[in-house]
């Protein structure tokens, strides 16, 4: 064994310049494969990362998944019915404190309530239609990001309360108003009321800074006469990979459609799944051309000292 160790020695010592590229092949080859198997990968879990950061890990709303069983149905022998729309069609969770408080007694991580109804922003002769959004600012920065995005004013301005607002900054620029104008708000039921302008926020999303608007909860309720009313419930948790198993558990207590953020991201993690199946195809063939020249090498440098040794 000594002998076998002293000649492979001799060997590689005698041809320095040929053992160097030997060895940097096989460096680069396994190195640049290892390198793009992290690119690819590091990328994928920054874009998971930022989406779970921008938005609720579960979203609770008012709509359900199948249609709600009529009462005719249990009194009427039918096939089916439809068409039925009771006398007072008012969307919104019911009873809203009693669904806080089950969800605060079990969940792991923190939520929010909010009441969001379609407007209209005017100010001078300039409209722009947009989604009125009425929260709760005591729970609101436990779940919304929001709070990094200001550009002019901030979130605490909201919570001073009062007939405030906060508006993006691309929505301020269509209407041609500024921080601390009064804008006057005319919500879906055709209320109208002056809102005074607190903060700008940037989010980078055109959707939201051209058209969402945020205002106190009381105030949304107010504008669409729905006094203590919410329809939407938005949930962070300490562990983002749980939101399948909240999301069921409480649909399935409140009845509500409780989606997680995997259910509405869908399309996109069935992209990336495809991504990751390319990028190993191409690094396996990477790979491959890397093993065939690492074993070229070795063959050769074996076949010409064969004789020798």
């Amino acid at each position: 064994m000594r002998l076998i160790l002293d000649i492979a020695i001799t060997h590689i010592a005698g041809r320095g310049r040929q053992t160097l590229v030997a060895v940097l092949g096989v460096a680069v080859g396994v190195g640049f494969s290892i390198a793009m198997a992290a690119l690819m990968q590091g990328g994928q879990d920054d874009f998971v990362r930022q989406l779970v950061d921008t938005m609720p890990h579960v979203d609770i709303t008012d709509d359900q998944r199948t249609a709600r069983r009529q009462p005719a149905e249990d009194v009427f022998n039918a096939v089916a019915i439809s068409g039925l729309r009771p006398r007072d069609d008012r969307r919104g969770i019911i009873n809203p404190t009693a669904a806080t408080a089950w969800l605060a007694s079990w969940i792991p991580g923190r939520f929010a309530v909010s009441l969001k109804t379609q407007g209209v922003i005017r100010y001078s002769s300039r409209e722009v239609g947009a989604t009125i959004i009425g929260i709760d600012p005591g729970r609101e920065p436990g779940v919304s990001p929001i709070m990094e995005d200001f550009v002019k004013g901030s979130f605490n301005a909201l919570a001073a309360g009062g007939n405030n607002v906060l508006i993006g900054d691309t929505m301020a620029k269509r209407l041609g108003t500024g921080f601390g104008d009064t804008i006057t708000v005319v919500s879906s039921e055709g209320l109208t009321r002056n809102f005074k302008i607190v903060g700008l926020f940037h989010t980078g999303t055109t959707a939201r800074d051209e058209g969402e608007v945020y205002v106190l909860l009381k105030n949304a309720q107010i504008l669409s006469e729905r006094p203590n009313a919410i329809n939407e419930i938005r949930i962070k948790l300490n562990d983002p990979n749980r939101a399948p198993a909240v999301a069921h558990r409480a649909e399935a207590e409140l009845g509500y459609k409780a989606v997680a953020w995997q259910e509405a991201n869908e399309s996109i993690l069935q992209a990336l799944v495809i991504r990751n199946i390319i990028m190993y195809t191409v690094v396996g063939a990477i790979m491959l051309v890397a093993g065939f020249g690492i074993y070229n090498i070795i063959s050769t440098i074996t076949h010409e000292k064969a004789r020798d040794i």
